[in-house]
């Protein structure tokens, strides 16, 4: 797998370089020649391999042959990242035996840095053993969430965003769920949410995030399935905590009021 994971995203690192150019699918979900290609080069490596597993990928490969193994494969996670020349994306490979995730592997090619977990093994990056960070407390807390490339409009999450940084010591939204889980396992931030990801997008970091030590759950703690629709993944130590938060959020309770731009422009022009 990490094999495999590197040789791909050397192929996604020199079109980056090159900085081709995108075309649009969809109102906002840009797909790259870059995206195609490396997930051509992933998964006929895998035939080459394991001609009897399943596959499910990103770009619409799918391969059903009864296998007790099925495997999850984002070759570009964090597109529209790459189209736009920001350099936060990766290469993401998950594992699955008889509907258990058992070995997840990252790579994100403008740092070099490989993330890999077996189930049972532990969680290394470029080789060395990480684990989640030891911060106890929310407010002491660095993390992560992701929106969706359409209808952002009919996603809620801006109102968990909103809360959230109030009470963290800041968010980040950095476009690539896989890294955002994968920074969990490394311990560079506490904690990560997302609604809605496929599993594609998750399957890989939650190997990391769980063999690193962490916690993956739904949003109100129930297990996480790949198929859950809800990302919930931290350190472990402020996971009750952030579903205290969500609890909260999703009732209601005690919400900050958004500041009103109209007002703000007020006072703008009164200082001149």
């Amino acid at each position: 797998m990490e094999v495999i994971a590197r040789e791909a995203g050397a192929l996604l690192l020199d079109y980056f370089r090159r900085r081709i150019g995108f075309e649009l699918k969809g109102e906002a979900d840009l797909v790259t020649e870059a995206d195609r290609n490396a997930e051509t080069l992933i998964v006929r490596r895998i035939r080459e391999n394991w001609p009897q597993h399943n596959l499910m990928a990103e770009e619409g490969t799918r391969s059903e042959s009864g296998s007790d193994y099925r495997w999850y494969i984002d070759p570009l996670d964090g597109t529209t990242n790459f189209a736009h020349g920001f350099p936060v994306f990766c290469t993401s490979i998950g594992l699955e035996h008889r509907n258990e995730l058992v070995a997840g592997v990252l790579y994100d090619p403008t740092r070099d840095e490989l993330f890999a977990a077996e189930k049972g093994s532990g969680a290394t990056l470029n080789g060395k053993r990480i684990q989640v960070s030891g911060t106890k407390v929310l407010s002491a807390s660095l993390l992560a969430t992701g929106f969706p490339s359409k209808k952002r409009h009919q996603n809620p999450n801006i109102f968990f965003y909103h809360q959230l940084t109030l009470r963290s010591h800041g968010l980040r939204r950095a476009g690539s769920a896989a890294l955002d889980l994968a920074s969990v396992a490394c311990g560079r931030i506490e904690g990560f949410w997302e609604f809605n990801l496929n599993p594609w997008d998750t399957a890989a970091g939650v190997v990391l995030v769980r063999e690193a030590g962490g916690r993956v759950t739904r949003f109100d703690g129930s297990p996480w399935q790949i198929k859950s629709g809800e990302t919930l993944a931290t350190n472990g130590l402020i996971h009750d905590e952030l579903m205290r938060e969500f609890d909260a959020i999703f009732q209601g309770r005690g919400l900050e009021i958004l500041s009103s731009p109209v007002e703000y422009a007020k006072k703008r022009s009164l200082k001149g």
